[in-house]
Parts: C-alpha cells; sequence; structure tokens
C-alpha cells in the first residue's frame, strides 16, 4: 500500500518546512522542532533539539 499521506503537514509550510537552523547555521534542513529561547519559540533541526536536550549546546 503507498503512502499517499505522508509529509502533508510539512508541505503546507513556509519553504516546505526548509530553512537554515539558527543554533548551527545549517542551510536547507527541516526545521520542524520548536525551542524556547527566553520568552520567544525557535525553530531547530532535529540534531539541534537532540544536543539542546542533552546539554551540549545552547539555544
Amino acid at each position: 500500500m503507498s503512502k499517499a499521506h505522508r509529509g502533508k503537514g510539512i508541505m503546507e509550510l513556509f519553504h516546505k518546512g526548509r530553512g537554515i537552523c539558527p543554533v548551527c547555521k545549517r542551510g536547507n534542513v527541516k526545521l520542524l522542532y520548536e525551542q524556547e529561547k527566553g520568552e520567544e519559540k525557535i525553530k531547530v533541526c532535529k540534531i539541534c533539539k537532540a544536543a539542546v536536550k542533552r546539554g551540549k549546546k545552547s539555544v
């Protein structure tokens, strides 16, 4: 069976959810994970989300 609706949610986002990660400065990665920076929330990539969670990087 096909997976016709896979990724449907990110297709509706600006640039299909891709951009430059503000933490690692890597380009054209999916920015799907929210992290709090002070009072505002920023979107980061999957690798930086895990690094912030483990305390290896700061936002």
